[in-house]
């Protein structure tokens, strides 16, 4: 069917891709513990919606496009990074904010946390590497609906994606309860956090088109 073949591969493939511990697990695990199970599935579908990005951008060729142009790929690699080094810089100076404080600001603490997610993957290029070098392998080259497979495709690795994720969100908020009550912990989150979106603005910055 539209030329997708061993999609059960392809499932139990992304299914271990997705619980593998990686910057999108501890993004969401962290906002868990600063503000509950809300927190960490803003954050989840934060990220399925900047991983969307990519697969609809690999599914109408754009992302083919930006690889085989050095100077677009430029540009979004340093927009990325600097989102992403702001983004931690901002995480690192602010202020912990007990879970009692949260309820007046909860919507706008919630949004921002969704865009972070949002725009950390969608301007991430090795993520619209990975899908580009990812998805093919699972369709036919004879195919003659190849951008409705790659989208197909994507969505699977993007539900099974975000459900692990919420499951993540679940069980930190769970286990984090007590620690949200405390100023010092919810700091040490804060940090984490900040010094993990630098590092990953650093790794974008120095990504290579090849």
């Amino acid at each position: 069917m539209l030329g997708i073949h061993e999609i059960w591969l392809f499932i139990l493939s992304g299914v271990l891709l997705n619980i593998t511990p990686g910057p999108d697990s501890v993004y969401v695990i962290g906002r868990s513990m600063q503000m509950g199970w809300r927190g960490g599935a803003a954050a989840a579908f934060g990220i399925s919606c900047g991983c969307f990005v990519h697969v609809a951008a690999a599914a109408i060729g754009l992302s083919a496009l930006l690889m085989a142009s050095s100077t677009a790929f430029s540009i979004l690699k340093l927009v990325g990074a600097a989102y992403l080094v702001f983004t931690g810089l901002q995480m690192l100076w602010s202020r912990p904010v007990l879970a009692a404080a949260l309820d007046e600001p909860v919507r706008s603490s919630l949004r921002r946390v969704f865009l972070q997610g949002v725009f950390t993957n969608a301007l991430n290029p090795k993520v619209a590497l990975f899908f580009l070098a990812f998805l093919p392998q699972f369709v036919a080259a004879d195919s003659a609906h190849k951008p409705l497979a790659f989208l197909t495709l994507g969505l699977i690795f993007i539900f099974t994606g975000t459900l692990w994720c919420l499951v993540l969100a679940a069980f930190a908020a769970k286990a984090a309860h007590r620690l949200r009550e405390s100023e010092g912990a919810i700091a040490w989150v804060n940090r984490a956090l900040g010094g993990l979106f630098i590092y990953l603005g650093i790794r974008v910055a120095m990504l290579e088109t090849r």
